[in-house]
């Protein structure tokens, strides 16, 4: 890697990516709501931030997303299901890396190898949900598996050796995760950092559009 363009650069895992990746010698521009304004659900500010900036970029790392949207906590029955619980949930975690997918694209070199990963999440994995619950926020993710996959399709037919990818960071030691790790093994940031880059730096163009955890192990959809 030699220029890193990570969206959500403030968050735990957002910050931590920046770090790892400018300790592998990388040059890391970061961009987050705090500190320059970029929100994933508002389309125009996603285009003035990102437009300004110049590529390539040989790896665009988003690291946005919410468990916690406007209040919405996730539900533990179908009965709590709300609308605009949902509707928040895919404005964040599905629908805002799409649109920075879409603005980005053109930051992406044409030739040679370069990564588009978003942070995705095993209970996205319908094949892998055994217990229910969380509908809205495994829903937004499931969602976002899809986009990045018909994104793959896409980007393969512009720039050939590009690479799609939807990672599953882990339980991860952040505020996002504090409250809900319950038993759930958990890694620092900074160590799923290091995973998820490693993912990222072995990465193969016939991986493009899959869903991975921090091991590199594909995920069931």
């Amino acid at each position: 890697m030699e220029r890193v363009l990570v969206i959500g650069a403030s968050g735990g895992i957002g910050s931590a990516i920046a770090a790892e990746a400018a300790r592998q010698g990388a040059e890391v521009t970061g961009l987050s709501r705090s500190g320059d304004g970029l929100d994933v659900t508002d389309e125009a500010s996603v285009e003035r931030v990102l437009g300004a900036l110049e590529g390539p970029f040989d790896l665009i790392f988003v690291a946005t997303g919410a468990l916690v949207v406007n209040g919405h906590e996730p539900e533990k029955a179908f009965a709590s299901v709300t609308y605009n619980g949902f509707a928040d949930q895919f404005a964040v975690n599905a629908i805002g890396p799409a649109l920075v997918l879409k603005h980005s694209l053109r930051l992406l070199p044409k030739e040679g190898w370069s990564v588009f990963a978003a942070l995705s999440a095993r209970v996205g994995s319908i094949g892998d949900n055994k217990i229910g619950g969380w509908h809205a926020y495994r829903a937004a993710k499931a969602a976002l598996n899809q986009i990045l996959h018909g994104a793959a399709i896409e980007m393969a037919r512009t720039h050939k050796d590009a690479i799609c990818l939807a990672l599953h960071p882990g339980t991860v030691e952040t505020a996002f995760t504090a409250k809900y790790a319950g038993r759930h093994k958990t890694v620092s940031a900074a160590e799923a950092a290091q995973n998820l880059l490693r993912v990222v730096n072995e990465a193969l163009p016939e991986r493009s559009g899959g869903f991975y955890d921090y091991a590199g192990e594909e995920i069931p959809w």
